[in-house]
């Protein structure tokens, strides 16, 4: 018994140390250390026609503050870690077991399977195809989208539905937009995302849900690391005299309707999606969670997406709404078995839903396969780009005559992988690769591989291609594409600079790949 008792302790107390790291150096969208300016990359002002100084009709209303908030901001995130590492290591073993082995083996598999293959990849592969000069760009024409879009059915397990997409760049274009559709909402709001924010962005669009949920079902879904971020960090341009509720949880459900689940995190996964849909007839899906990063501060992309792919999107979140509650798995398997309330209209172009969760990469796999057999351009815009799989097809790519580009940001919000980002840099540098430098944060995750183009929540790293919850969309669409080349990547390739000398290199950036490499 006193064994039992020993091991159950070490036991917690390793589960909490991992919990602290991986809070520290997952976040994203609220953790901002400071690193060393050693390059271009840490230096660079932001763009002038990025900044938006106006607010909204909607955010210049006072807070509601009738109802006061009962705990201080150090207890609520005290309990809110009490919470995550409860729900964590005791309740979901039970009520998620299946969700849990899948996450444990997965990620077991993956990091085992991963550190064998970066290791080939970096000390056999690199330096075998380094030894070789660059060749000149080629004029091959580009794959045929048609039979690519065919050979996705495969490759994904699943068709491709129907929809529309339209653009929303940046918080100036997603929130008021997002705000309206709010306000005509007619029956549901269900919003799903990583991070809710309890900065004054993420009260006034609580305020709005508040109001709305006496009139509509609303539903929110959010990550457990998640809600520990937003209880803990601020954006650097907040108003100082702003006064946080200690849980915004907590406040979204406090005198309201508003129903919130918080996911836990089975061997520290996450579910890092972003989707918001109304009426289960719009949804927005992308990068953006909710708070001042990305209202004010960071470059970002959402998709506002209309037709019969919304009820795919819907289906997603049923699921996970379903796994959340007090009968976890079960209840997942039964809305899974009742399958996706179809959409018979009949309208708008392909687009496919493209998923990661610890048992099925989908998003990896596409993309992989979408370089290897790009021929004539690869542009991809990430801030967190450390999968080495990646990096070695995308080398592999320009070595055949590929023009492959690619905007990172000059300082993201994690400093582990921002020296991580600079050998990466470096090495595309090394093999032909046009590197640019986006003045400060860019968040966008998107790429397009000779006129096919993938978009939404993942990142280019371990967490978002082979362990988390992600949701991406793909589409050949070319007025699509075009639309995307238009409105991110040829101003983004104007407004960053590029990037023609390596960055200098210490052990604290080895030190920061292995951990990109093994944790992120």
């Amino acid at each position: 018994m006193s064994l039992q008792i020993i091991n159950f302790r070490s036991s917690g107390l390793i589960t909490i140390r991992i919990l602290l790291l991986s809070t520290l150096i997952t976040g994203c969208g609220s953790f901002s250390p400071t690193v060393e300016p050693l390059t271009l990359l840490e230096v660079q002002d932001k763009p002038v026609f990025r900044v938006d100084s106006t607010i909204d009709d909607e955010f210049k209303k006072p807070r509601d503050t009738a109802q006061p908030v009962e705990l201080s901001r150090p207890m609520a995130t005290a309990l809110s870690g009490a919470v995550l590492l409860t729900e964590s290591v005791i309740v979901d073993p039970i009520v998620r077991p299946v969700s849990t082995i899948n996450a444990l083996a997965s990620l077991t598999f993956k990091s085992l399977g991963g550190f064998l293959k970066r290791n080939t990849i970096n000390l056999v592969r690199f330096p075998m195809m380094e030894k070789q000069p660059i060749p000149a760009l080629s004029s091959t024409p580009a794959m045929d989208l048609e039979v690519w879009e065919q050979d996705l059915d495969v490759i994904v397990g699943t068709q491709s539905s129907l929809g529309t997409i339209q653009f929303l760049v940046d918080g100036a274009e997603y929130f008021p937009r997002l705000i309206e559709t709010f306000a005509n909402a007619e029956k549901s709001i269900d919003m799903r995302t990583y991070i809710y924010d309890n900065d004054d962005v993420g009260v006034q669009i609580a305020d709005i849900l508040k109001k709305k949920s006496a009139q509509v079902d609303v539903r929110i879904l959010v990550d457990g690391l998640g809600d520990l971020f937003a209880t803990s960090l601020d954006s650097e341009t907040m108003p100082v005299d702003f006064e946080l509720p200690g849980s915004i949880t907590s406040y979204l459900e406090k005198g309201s309707s508003v129903q919130v689940r918080k996911q836990g995190n089975p061997w520290f996964t996450g579910d890092h999606v972003k989707t918001t849909i109304v009426d289960q007839k719009l949804a927005f899906v992308g990068g953006m969670n909710i708070g001042r990063e990305y209202r004010y501060d960071w470059h970002d992309l959402m998709m506002e997406v209309s037709g019969p792919i919304v009820s795919q999107l819907q289906f997603e979140f049923d699921k996970t709404w379903e796994k959340s509650g007090f009968m976890g798995d079960l209840a997942w398997l039964s809305r899974n078995l009742r399958g996706i309330d179809a959409d018979l209209a009949d309208e708008g172009y392909p687009v496919r839903v493209l998923s990661t969760s610890p048992y099925d990469s989908q998003i990896y796999r596409t993309q992989l396969e979408a370089i290897r057999r790009a021929q004539d351009y690869i542009y991809i815009e990430n801030a967190y780009f450390s999968d080495d799989s990646v990096l070695y097809e995308l080398v592999r790519a320009r070595r055949r005559g590929v023009d492959v580009r690619v905007i990172i940001a000059s300082s993201a919000d994690s400093g582990t992988m921002n020296l991580s980002n600079q050998l990466t840099i470096n090495r595309m540098l090394r093999n032909g690769i046009r590197v640019y430098s986006y003045p400060g944060m860019t968040h966008v995750k998107a790429a397009v591989y000779d006129g096919w183009a993938c978009m939404g929540s993942a990142n280019f790293d371990k967490l978002s291609l082979q362990v988390n919850q992600e949701i991406n969309l793909g589409t050949s669409h070319p007025e699509t594409v075009n639309r995307l080349l238009n409105r991110v990547f040829i101003p983004d390739f104007a407004a960053s600079t590029e990037l023609f000398e390596s960055v200098p290199v210490r052990w604290t950036h080895y030190l920061a790949e292995f951990i990109s490499d093994e944790v992120l």
